[in-house]
């Protein structure tokens, strides 16, 4: 089998392209939790907290040259000499980022589970006769004979 033909039968079959269609809305999902995010559940959060602005969220561990204000950018603070920033602001973000979408995946499987235990059970077929019942036909049948 040629390569082409065999890459051809591979990228055509039902699984690959169920995974490009996930990754494809997996990437439209994010979008929508990372809008979610920071406009929605972000300011309500800084409103709480006083920050507009997690990305610039830092603490100074080392300043040699006491460069560092308050207030000053993160951009800004790192860019001073020999200074040591814990820049934390934007993990925070991050962090709140993936349990909302952690959420909504479980919520969204919670509901198909959900919605597949709703379904009506298939009635299953009455059961037939178990081998060793019909052996014991066929014997009482020869013995008839």
């Amino acid at each position: 089998m040629g390569f082409v033909k065999e890459f051809k039968e591979f990228a055509v079959k039902g699984n690959v392209m169920d995974l490009a269609v996930g990754v494809i809305i997996g990437g439209a999902f994010g979008k929508i939790v990372d809008s979610v995010v920071k406009d929605l559940v972000m300011p309500i959060v800084s409103a709480i907290i006083g920050s507009p602005d997690f990305s610039n969220m830092y603490v100074v561990l080392k300043d040699p040259t006491n460069g560092i204000t308050n207030g000053m950018a993160l951009v800004d603070a790192q860019a001073v000499e020999n200074a040591v920033v814990f820049a934390y602001g934007n993990f925070i973000t991050v962090a709140i980022n993936f349990l909302l979408l952690a959420f909504a995946v479980f919520l969204m499987v919670k509901g198909i589970n959900k919605l597949k235990r709703e379904e009506a059970p298939v009635e299953e077929a009455p059961a037939g006769p178990t081998q060793e019942q019909l052996l014991a036909e066929i014997r009482d049948l020869l013995k008839k004979q």
